[in-house]
């Protein structure tokens, strides 16, 4: 899979969100940002993640990913956001 299909499905599948994906092959970061991460733990944050990408998971087409998410004022000073 290439990042711009990753984004893509989440896209789909997780309203409300910007994804910043980086990887090839089957390994990706995912960074997600939105108002769907508001007030759910980090554990819940993750398995949203997650949960929308599982297909691809089982399948094998993704293998390792990593998810850093973000409400729109925590990225705003995250230093991952450092332009």
């Amino acid at each position: 899979m290439q990042p711009n299909e990753v984004k893509a499905l989440l896209e789909s599948r997780i309203d409300g969100c910007d994804f910043h994906i980086q990887g090839e092959g089957c390994n990706f970061q995912v960074i997600a940002v939105g108002e769907a991460f508001d007030g759910l733990s980090p554990v819940k944050r993750q398995q949203l993640v997650y949960q929308a990408l599982s297909d691809e998971i089982a399948s094998g087409a993704l293998h390792a990913i990593s998810i850093k998410t973000f409400t729109p004022a925590q990225w705003q000073d995250a230093p991952e956001n450092a332009r």
